[in-house]
């Protein structure tokens, strides 16, 4: 159902490069629980962004129920979003 192959999200700042996620290999199947943990900048909220599609990876290549979403176009990612995805939020900005 979700499956992450090398997935990277850097960011600049300034003139330095922030490797939020670095080459994250990930496999979930349908019906399985999962939960991400880990300190606070360790890129759990950035993983999370990307796999609700709010954000995208810098490179790799996320597959979800067998499409790869690098692929997809806004309006289709709006529509998963909307139909497939559920969001709980602890805050509004997370």
């Amino acid at each position: 159902m979700i499956h992450l192959e090398n997935l990277c999200r850097h960011f600049e700042v300034g003139n330095q490069i922030v490797r939020a996620l670095d080459e994250i290999d990930l496999e979930i199947n349908q019906n399985e629980y999962v939960s991400i943990m880990g300190v606070s900048g360790s890129g759990k909220s950035t993983l999370l962004n990307i796999l609700g599609l709010l954000d995208t990876p810098t490179s790799g290549n996320y597959v979800l129920s067998g499409v790869s979403t690098s692929k997809m176009n806004d309006d289709e990612m709006a529509h998963i979003r909307s139909t497939k995805i559920g969001f709980i939020f602890q805050s509004f900005h997370l």
